[in-house]
């Protein structure tokens, strides 16, 4: 079976399962994908049950596991997905909420780092399954950042008052360039890798060079397609220069050690803003975000199919499932404190929407970014009980936060009911 195979399997399956979603259980698009592909994987292996010699688990795992979901969504689909989602959000908005998006974004990711890998540690302990603290930091680090493709896609589902919209979105899009980096330091000291510095001082230089590095970038590449916009009149050249710009930055920013999720999103906020307002005529204008949307529909029906199809391929070791269960409230603990600490310390100047802290705990979900650094690991024994918890939280995440949210914020926040 050929990568173009596989790419057709995914989209018809997308398609029909988009229409079965549509037409007859009306959930959100991206929830409506991920439990179907987990009933369809479910359905697969009952099939392997009663009939083996159909060898339908195999075949379709085999497929399946063709696809490196690392590459797939960190190297791939991750930069148009950020960029789609950026070029919606209010730059003015972003700038009035900054101190709660940045202190959330670090403080509150780095909290609940240590929150999560302690709280696990001593879970695991207790449940006779011990493991190094430092692997327990490796979970802490991959599970603690929002998932900015699940919240914004859960943010179409909702309509929040704009401050706290922009803070839910602005958090999302830059806390997982940090949770990135703070994952790459803590595996390079759990893997004994001799890069594994983390001292404060090289932790900080590592932050400043990947965040600040791909925040340059990114103001950099959107300006230079924005004076190119501002000197054309042609929709669909102008929509090959957006394209051009997010393939060229996230590439030349992966090549150079920088960040390539936060160049993309400060390249989509300064298009979103600044090139839709004075670069472009309405018909381009119209033309573009259409492009855009369309591709975020695309590759968020694939990726959350895919996120519910991944039941096949991850080796679940089922002596963890106790520490999964547990693994669930202990995140939503830490979220609760990453998000809670930096809000009460800046209301002391500041009023925050009320309901903010619980939307914005309820509304972090967790997703594919969060899977795809657990398969990221190196093999070794703890890399499947890993997954097993990865796998469990993010789809207590989607499935359960993502149809309940939008419940939490009409009651925290006193939206009517539609």
């Amino acid at each position: 079976m050929t990568l173009f195979d596989i790419a057709a399997i995914l989209l018809g399956l997308s398609a029909v399962f988009g229409f079965i979603n549509h037409r007859y259980l009306r959930l959100p698009h991206a929830i409506g994908l991920t439990i179907m592909g987990m009933v369809a994987s479910i359905t697969v292996v009952a099939i392997d049950l009663i009939f083996p010699y159909l060898q339908v688990g195999p075949l379709v795992s085999s497929a399946l596991s063709r696809i490196d979901f690392y590459e797939a969504l960190m190297l791939g689909m991750l930069s148009f997905l950020l960029f789609a989602g950026a070029l919606h959000v209010d730059f003015s908005q972003l700038t009035s909420r900054k101190w709660s998006i940045l202190l959330m974004a670090t403080v509150g990711v780095l909290l609940s780092t240590f929150i999560v890998a302690t709280l696990m540690w001593l879970a695991l302990k207790l449940l006779n399954t011990p493991v190094p603290f430092v692997w327990a930091l490796v979970f802490g680090a991959l599970i603690s950042p929002t998932d900015p493709v699940a919240v914004m896609g859960i943010l179409k589902t909702v309509k929040l008052p704009a401050t706290l919209e922009a803070k839910i979105a602005g958090e999302s899009l830059f806390n997982d360039g940090v949770g990135v980096v703070v994952f790459t330091i803590v595996l390079a000291v759990a893997t004994g890798d001799g890069h594994g510095d983390i001292s404060p001082t090289a932790v900080a230089r590592l932050f400043f060079v990947e965040a600040m590095g791909g925040a340059l970038m990114g103001l950099a590449a959107g300006y230079i397609a924005y004076l190119a916009m501002r000197r054309l009149d042609e929709h669909n050249l102008e929509v090959i220069i957006s394209l051009a710009l997010v393939m060229v930055t996230y590439a030349v920013a992966h090549h150079l050690g920088i960040s390539g999720p936060i160049a993309v999103v400060v390249a989509g906020i300064f298009i979103g803003n600044l090139g839709v307002k004075f670069a472009m005529s309405a018909t381009t204008r119209s033309h573009l975000i259409a492009f855009w949307s369309l591709n975020d529909e695309i590759l968020n029906s694939v990726l959350f199919l895919l996120i519910g199809l991944e039941v096949l391929v991850i080796r679940f070791d089922t002596g963890y499932i106790a520490a999964a269960l547990l693994a669930i409230p202990v995140v939503l603990l830490a979220r609760i404190v990453g998000v809670s600490l930096p809000i009460k310390l800046l209301s002391v100047r500041r009023q925050f929407t009320k309901g903010a802290i619980p939307v914005l705990v309820w509304g972090g979900l967790r997703g594919g970014i969060s899977v795809a650094l657990a398969f990221s690991l190196p093999e070794n024994e703890l890399k499947a009980p890993i997954l097993t918890i990865t796998y469990s939280v993010v789809v207590f995440s989607i499935v359960v936060q993502g149809l309940t949210v939008k419940v939490v914020a009409t009651r925290m926040v006193g939206l009517p009911n539609e």
